[in-house]
């Protein structure tokens, strides 16, 4: 029995929900090879920095989806903060900004 590898992101580890997701629609796992680590990571971000439960199981089901819709990132999101390699933006550093105040 063979085991499909499945690319992951830049500073995050792919969870296993979204391959799951990804694993169930191949044409969505294709695209999702296609793009760049980046943009892996992006997804996989965006997928797991989300405070609740049923927002997460959304965004794992949105990500096949949009990718086969030809998205290549996630849209209207401020990008990885958990990047070491790069600075934050100033709308990166807005959101966090806006987060600790609530």
């Amino acid at each position: 029995m063979t085991t499909k590898t499945i690319s992951g992101g830049v500073v995050h580890e792919l969870p296993d929900d979204l391959m799951k997701a990804l694993l169930a629609e191949p044409e969505a796992l294709v695209q999702w090879e296609d793009i760049t680590p980046l943009a892996r990571n992006e997804w996989i971000c965006w997928v797991i920095s989300v405070k609740k439960d049923e927002t997460r199981v959304e965004h794992v089901q949105r990500v096949p989806e949009e990718l086969m819709q030809g998205m290549r990132r996630p849209c209207c999101w401020v990008g990885c903060m958990h990047r070491t390699d790069k600075p934050l933006s100033p709308s990166a550093k807005s959101v966090l900004e806006k987060r600790r105040k609530t």
